[in-house]
């Protein structure tokens, strides 16, 4: 990886960074904004890592790079255990109120769906890209199709409570969650980052992998798990932005001249991070946040996710 390139980069979202925290700062209001800016400028950074992270290490273990958690069915997850939560309990229950124990209940029910239903098909579905995201989607639009039946029976007023979490917003986070979820990333990171050194050899496929000493189904149920936990932080946190890793990690891997994943998360975080901080600028201080952030990065994304799928078709 360039040097060049990569401080580039940083140089780039250290100006956006301070562009976002200062641009039409109110000097009289500065004790009140400036603050919470910075908040949103670390959930804006975390994200960007989480999905960095993320991507890229499930790129690897798919060794597809069109396949991302969030087109599997993990964004899918998040919708439907709101929903369910807010059915069943109602909005007033402390498990649906209540921020904190809805974010460990969250981390916990995705980390583990996510661990049952995409480890047995990732060992045997791993080089049939097609079949593999065939039951991906089909997975996600019974939980959308579920989800989608309990809103058009719920009460209102809580149909509205969902639709506000359905949707990216680093505006209506919850600021006491960000120290935690800071937490559980680096604890995450740092107890998984001997296989995310093994990346590399995984991505080369499950023989090559094990001929180089790496135990396969170990390496990749850890990464699933470790993946889980982030998108779920990620997720719980903000909510869902299924096509950002699509694009940063894809376009990372088209101005990279290495294979090499530790570069490839390092360039997909600073474009992810990048990419938030125009966009969530432009919708604070232009849009008055008419517009949430997902929306944006979904309908690029998924235009994006059809160039590639074009791609893909015109190789076979």
């Amino acid at each position: 990886m360039s040097n060049k390139l990569k401080w580039s980069l940083i140089l780039i979202v250290i100006v956006l960074a301070l562009l976002y925290v200062f641009l039409e700062m109110n000097r009289n209001a500065f004790s009140y904004m400036f603050p919470r800016r910075l908040i949103r400028l670390f959930a804006i950074i975390l994200v960007a890592f989480v999905v960095a992270t993320s991507t890229a290490s499930f790129q690897a273990l798919t060794n597809h790079h069109i396949l991302t958690p969030s087109m599997l069915g993990y964004d899918s997850i998040y919708l439907l255990m709101q929903t369910v939560l807010i059915f069943v309990l109602g909005s007033t229950h402390p498990l649906s109120s209540s921020s904190s124990l809805l974010f460990f209940v969250t981390l916990i029910i995705m980390v583990g769906l996510s661990t049952i239903l995409f480890v047995p098909l990732l060992r045997y579905l791993r080089h049939d890209l097609f079949t593999f995201l065939l039951i991906g989607i089909v997975l996600a639009t019974l939980f959308r199709s579920v989800t989608s039946f309990l809103q058009m029976i719920i009460d209102p007023n809580e149909f509205s409570i969902i639709q506000d979490r359905s949707f990216a917003s680093f505006n209506n986070m919850n600021v006491s969650l960000i120290y935690i979820a800071y937490a559980i990333v680096i604890v995450t990171t740092i107890v998984f980052q001997h296989r995310i050194k093994e990346l590399d050899c995984i991505a080369l496929g499950k023989s090559q992998a094990i001929n180089l000493g790496i135990d396969y189904n170990k390496a990749t149920t850890e990464m699933i798990v470790m993946i889980g936990i982030l998108i779920s932080v990620s997720t719980a946190l903000v909510g869902p932005i299924m096509f950002l890793g699509l694009l940063v990690v894809n376009i990372a891997r088209s101005i990279l001249a290495t294979y090499k994943h530790s570069a490839l998360i390092l360039i997909s975080f600073l474009i992810g991070a990048g990419i938030i901080l125009i966009g969530q600028t432009l919708l604070e201080r232009y849009f008055n946040n008419m517009i949430p952030l997902g929306v944006v990065i979904n309908a690029f994304g998924g235009l994006y996710l059809l160039y590639l799928l074009v791609k893909e078709f015109k190789r076979i």
